[in-house]
């Protein structure tokens, strides 16, 4: 047998080769530009806070006179902590509740044959365009009684109406011979739904269970308008608020030297409360990438 010595190669012409250089550059400045505020933020958290004060408008590739301090005053803050346990009940169960909720309502609308559902889809569409606004909703959320409840900033958002139109269009895909020949083994509609649809949807459900987790880590605002009298209640990004903005980071608590730490706790508390996603995201990497493809290739 008689090998080819030549392989079959596709000339670049030498404006190719200037673009790619020249997209590589782009590419590369506008990386460093995203990633350089992230690095800034960690290099100033182990920086000294009176040396930061004095370079605030410099540019820092290191750490300046490296110490450990604002990260020793953010976790002996006992409100971090509480606001930790209190973020991650809201995580843990909201994300639970919201996925519940999403299966059954995009499983109802993937079904041709259910009655009404034309009607409901409609119905559930509306609520994309138009809401009751904040003062109703305060008003319900007041009424039934979950003022200063941490229920408060869970069950007012129990569904996402984008997330479950996300998960309908998966459950559109499936075969349907996979639903009827579970039918003809006598399963029911919950059957097929736990059983059959969600096991083939495996990555976009992993997906929207990422928009969830991620939208309760970050919200801060509902429990800031509900949550006001019991502080111990407060979620972490409430907590993350109370030192960033208002200023009042242990005070009292940190010594006559609080006001300077106060430049680095800010990004101490920063990088505190943003690890845990860090850490999360690549576990589940695989699966964002599959499901946020739903949808871009047809056939």
């Amino acid at each position: 047998m008689i090998q080819n010595k030549y392989k079959n190669k596709i000339e670049t012409s030498f404006g190719e080769k200037v673009f790619d250089v020249f997209n590589y550059a782009f590419l590369t400045l506008v990386s460093l530009c995203m990633l350089y505020p992230m690095y800034y933020v960690l290099v100033a958290s182990f920086s000294d806070a009176n040396e930061m004060i004095i370079n605030a408008d410099k540019i820092l590739l290191y750490p300046i006179k490296a110490n450990v301090r604002a990260y020793k005053y953010v976790l002996e803050y006992p409100m971090i902590w509480r606001g930790y346990l209190n973020t991650m009940f809201v995580v843990v169960v909201g994300t639970a509740i919201n996925m519940v909720l999403s299966l059954f309502g995009a499983y109802f609308m993937s079904v041709q044959e259910l009655p009404g559902r034309k009607l409901f889809t409609k119905f559930v569409l509306v609520t994309m365009f138009f809401s009751g606004g904040m003062i109703p909703t305060y008003m319900v959320v007041k009424g039934v009684g979950l003022l200063d409840s941490i229920w408060s900033v869970i069950l007012p958002t129990a569904i996402s109406t984008y997330n479950m139109i996300v998960i309908r269009s998966a459950m559109t895909v499936i075969p349907k011979s996979l639903s009827e020949a579970a039918e003809i083994d006598g399963a029911n509609d919950f059957v097929i739904l736990w059983r059959v649809v969600v096991p083939t949807c495996i990555p976009t459900i992993v997906v929207v269970i990422m928009y969830y987790a991620v939208g309760h880590w970050n919200s801060w605002f509902q429990a800031f308008i509900y949550i006001t009298g019991d502080r111990t209640k407060w979620p972490l990004q409430v907590v993350l608020r109370r030192i960033l903005i208002e200023g009042t980071v242990m005070a009292g608590d940190t010594g006559g030297d609080s006001q300077t730490l106060g430049e680095t706790i800010k990004y101490a508390v920063i990088i505190v409360s943003t690890v845990p996603i860090l850490l999360i995201y690549p576990l589940i990497q695989k699966h964002l990438v599959k499901g946020v493809m739903i949808g871009s290739v047809k056939g």
